[in-house]
């Protein structure tokens, strides 16, 4: 660790650059830290120190800072835009109507108790 990220304030989990960041699957958030800048990922790696210490998460921050260092650019995009690991919500309502309903169905041919089957006419 080196002394600039040993000083790094520990953010609260509220002031995150990175919305519900500790449910964020590692493959997401592999692309999502592509949208912060440095001070921002120092953010995060000392949040995750603090808290959860997970090696992995850890690796794909750190090469990501190692990666901005060396002169890549954040990426366009929002770190606020919809998730895809989070599923749509519910339409509500049903779309089933009279209108939309199929055809009244004959009961067997057998009966059923409330339709008690008829006598064959001798034909």
């Amino acid at each position: 660790m080196s002394e600039k990220e040993s000083e790094t304030y520990v953010a609260q989990h509220d002031a995150l650059p990175l919305p519900d960041y500790d449910h964020l699957p590692l493959g997401s958030l592999q692309h999502r830290i592509r949208t912060l800048d440095e001070p921002g990922l120092r953010t995060l790696i000392a949040y995750e120190e603090a808290h959860g210490n997970r090696l992995p998460v850890l690796q794909v921050l750190r090469t990501r800072l190692r990666e901005l260092s060396e002169g890549a650019e954040p990426s366009g995009g929002s770190p606020l835009a919809s998730a895809p690991e989070h599923a749509p919500p519910a339409d509500t309502g049903s779309p089933v109507s009279p209108a939309t309903s199929g055809p009244p169905m004959n009961p067997p041919s057998h009966g059923t108790p409330e339709n008690p089957a008829q006598p064959r006419s001798a034909g």
